[in-house]
Formats: C-alpha cells, sequence, structure tokens
C-alpha cells in the first residue's frame, strides 16, 4: 500500500504552515460539529421555551459521558495513526485502521444500550428539575441512539487527520451540520415535535457524516482505504490502540463524569440557572474549540515527527502552536467577553437565565489560554507516547481540583460564582501538572 497526495507529511517543509493549515479546517469543522447541541438549544430555546431550552442543556454532559468516550478514543489512536504514517509503515496502519473500527462498533452498540436503559438513573443522580425531568429523558434517549454514529465517524475522522487530511472532515461537517439546522427547524416549527425533533434531526445529521466518512475512505486508493472485509480484530494490534487510545477515551469519559456532578451543583439553583449556565457551557465549547484544533494539530505534528525520528522537529513545533494559541485567545477572547450578553441572547431572551450566562462567560474568558496551554502540551506529551501519564496529570489537574474546590466552597458558601471559576482553576493546575512533565521527562532529557 502507498501513500497518495490526499494524505499530508508533516515531518517536511514549513512548520507554521503545517499547523496553521492542519490546524484551520479542524477548528472551523469543530464549530460545525458543536452546532449539533447549540443549534438544539436554540431552536428550543426560541420556538419552543426556557424548560425545554433547559432540558437539552441538562442532557449535554451526559451524551458527552459516551460521545467523550470514542472523541478520546480515536484521539489517542490517532498517535499510534500518525506514527505508522509518519514511519511509513502503511500496512500497519491498515492493520490499525480497521482493528479500531471493528473495536468501536462493538463498544458503541453496548454504551447505547447501557446508556439508554440507565438514563432515568443517570437524571436521577444529577437531580434533574422535575419541570424538566420527563423532556430530557426523550431528548437523552433519542440522542444516545445516534451513539454508533458518533464513534464511528470520530474513529474514521481521527484517521483522516492522522494522515494530515484535516480538510475532508471539513466538508462532512459542514454538510451534516446544515442538515441538523434544516431539520431542528422544519421538526420543531413546522410539526411542533418539540425535544423529539431536535433529537431525531441530530441523530440523523450524524448518520450523514459517517456515510460521508466512509464512502471517502472505501473509495480512495491511499494508505488509510478502508476494506470491508478487513473489518476484524487484530488482537496484538488491539493491544497497542488500547495503550495509546484508551487513556485518552478513559480521560474524556471522566472529564464527562466529572461534568455531572457539576451538573448536579448547577441544578442546585434551578431551572433558569440550568438554562443559563448551560447556554454558557455552550458558548464555552466554541471558544474553546481553537485550543482544541491546535492541540489536534501537536498530536499529529508530534508523533509523525516522532516516527521520523526528528525530535528537534517536533519541539519547534510546540513553540509554534503556543504562539498561535496565543494570538487566538487575544482575538477571540476579546469580543467574546465584551459581547457576552448579546451572544447569549442568541439562546435565549430570558433575563434570568441570560444573567447566569453572561456571569459565567466574563469569568472564564480572561483565563482561555491556559486551555490552549494544558491541550498543546497534553497533546504534545500524548504524541511522546506517555498517553497514560497525561490521563493521569489531567484528570488530577482538572477533575480531583475542580471537584475538591466545589465540594468545600458549594458547602460552605453556596453560589454560581464557584461553578463559573472552577472551570479555569482546573485548566490553570493541569497546565501547570502537564507543561512540568513535558519539561523535566521529555525535553530536559532530549536537548
Amino acid at each position: 500500500m502507498t501513500r497518495k497526495k490526499s494524505s499530508v507529511d508533516m515531518t517536511q517543509g514549513s512548520i507554521s504552515n503545517n499547523i496553521f493549515r492542519f490546524a484551520l479546517p479542524i477548528f472551523v469543522s469543530s464549530v460545525f460539529q458543536n452546532l449539533y447541541n447549540s443549534v438544539d438549544s436554540i431552536v428550543v430555546g426560541r420556538f419552543v421555551g426556557k424548560i425545554a431550552l433547559a432540558a437539552v442543556n441538562s442532557c449535554a454532559d451526559i451524551s458527552m459521558l459516551l460521545t467523550g468516550f470514542f472523541t478520546g478514543l480515536s484521539t489517542g489512536a490517532g498517535v499510534l495513526f500518525s506514527r505508522y504514517f509518519g514511519g511509513k509503515r502503511y500496512d500497519d496502519l491498515h492493520k490499525a485502521l480497521h482493528t479500531t473500527l471493528a473495536a468501536s462498533i462493538i463498544f458503541a452498540i453496548v454504551l447505547a444500550v447501557a446508556g439508554i436503559a440507565a438514563s432515568p438513573l443517570i437524571l436521577d443522580m444529577i437531580d434533574c428539575p422535575a419541570d424538566v425531568y420527563l423532556e430530557a429523558e426523550t431528548y437523552l434517549r433519542i440522542y444516545l441512539i445516534g451513539i454508533l454514529f458518533t464513534a464511528l465517524y470520530n474513529v474514521g475522522s481521527g484517521v483522516l487527520r492522522a494522515v494530515g487530511d484535516s480538510k475532508s472532515p471539513f466538508y462532512y461537517l459542514i454538510t451534516s451540520s446544515l442538515i441538523n439546522i434544516v431539520l431542528d427547524l422544519v421538526f420543531v416549527i413546522y410539526f411542533n415535535m418539540g425535544t423529539l425533533g431536535v433529537a431525531f434531526a441530530t441523530i440523523i445529521a450524524q448518520f450523514v457524516s459517517v456515510v460521508l466518512v466512509a464512502v471517502k475512505m472505501i473509495r480512495t486508493d491511499d494508505v488509510y482505504k478502508l476494506v470491508i472485509d478487513d473489518l476484524k480484530i487484530d488482537f496484538e494490534m488491539l493491544k497497542e490502540i488500547v495503550r495509546f487510545g484508551i487513556p485518552a477515551a478513559l480521560q474524556a469519559s471522566v472529564f464527562a463524569v466529572s461534568n455531572l456532578f457539576v451538573q448536579k451543583y448547577i441544578n442546585y439553583f434551578g431551572s433558569d440557572a440550568l438554562a443559563g449556565i448551560g447556554t454558557a457551557k455552550k458558548i464555552d465549547k466554541f471558544i474553546g474549540l481553537t485550543s482544541q484544533a491546535i492541540g489536534l494539530s501537536m498530536s499529529t505534528f508530534v508523533s509523525q515527527n516522532i516516527g521520523a525520528n526528528n525530535k528537534q522537529r517536533a519541539f519547534e513545533g510546540i513553540k509554534v502552536a503556543n504562539i498561535l494559541g496565543f494570538v487566538a485567545w487575544i482575538l477571540i477572547a476579546t469580543p467574546v467577553y465584551i459581547f457576552a450578553r448579546e451572544i447569549v441572547m442568541i439562546f435565549t431572551t430570558d433575563e434570568n437565565a441570560i444573567a447566569y450566562g453572561v456571569a459565567m462567560i466574563r469569568t472564564m474568558a480572561p483565563f482561555y489560554y491556559f486551555m490552549t496551554l494544558n491541550q498543546v502540551y497534553s497533546n504534545a506529551v500524548r504524541g511522546f507516547g506517555y498517553s497514560l501519564m497525561v490521563m493521569i496529570l489531567s484528570i488530577i489537574g482538572i477533575v480531583v481540583t475542580k471537584q475538591v474546590y466545589l465540594a468545600l466552597m458549594m458547602h460552605y458558601l453556596p453560589m454560581p460564582f464557584h461553578v463559573y471559576i472552577s472551570y479555569p482553576i482546573g485548566w490553570v493546575c493541569s497546565a501547570i501538572l502537564v507543561y512540568l512533565y513535558y519539561f523535566f521527562k521529555i525535553k530536559r532529557d532530549n536537548i
């Protein structure tokens, strides 16, 4: 199997151009990917009401408990894919791709069934307010039907990014997101389906994105070609995928579980807070997409160059990524802080919900560069092969620190501000821990 022009070798050429041209499509495609839930919230918030908006928002972290697993799996496994690609080990790349897809199908079916069955238990665990409970349960169960599509898309797009193709996932997400927007409006406005309609619109759009990725991989003659007959688990290869992918998958899942406990604190303040803070969290995801895109570019860039035995180029790439992240923080966080109210009003016109949303955004915005630093160094360290350590340090920095802070402050002085500031506290602590590990364990030993 040979490499074609559709894949991009990041071991050669301008470092800054490689990173920027790779990160930009990831950023834009991530914007459209986040439009799935955000458009759901906008449509129900505008055309159904605050209760429906609260119901959709209450399910965001729950759905991420499962979708986050596959996002993490594709990110971690992508390190292995990139190494094989950078090292010109195309037969191993082929075997790793098909093993990951086969395993993901099995995991997705099991997790979807478990999630649908456990939906009432999970909503009870986070103390979902009674006035939004029924709509939240309906939305969540239908949304989880599409977990298989989410899993397959994440793995497929992860493979494309690993070989340097970040443009194709971008085009596919634009298409599926536009379909989601149209179906949201049709199902809610014309058929009055409420939260049921936006849930169905989402899984239909997710299915389209999977079909597009599958067709791309089946039709290509490049090194990432999907051969249906080769979809089977190679257990020796699975061990390598688990070593790289499972820590990232578990990390994402633990983050989601942590956010469920944060959701419980939010629910303490009622449906106004649930609608407003939930809206701020969706906006926060959009702001954080630059950090995520730059981080994912680091994972591929470092992994390919390690596969090509070019550590110095990997170190140079990390410096460039930090500069890009700083510029992005200034350009994005500043207008978001200034126009926070106008942005929140896109989702809801309820004044109480708006007040919660604006307060949270303006508390977090000054700290977004720490999110970028955390993403850059976490993905760089993962690219060097220390995925398990990234998981441990990130969980300590983001999850443990956040939960300890909230447990103490919400016990003695319960107020929404502590929920707002808990997120930046996690970013700062995690960024410091991962950087220290990177400097003392990796960079100092290779200078």
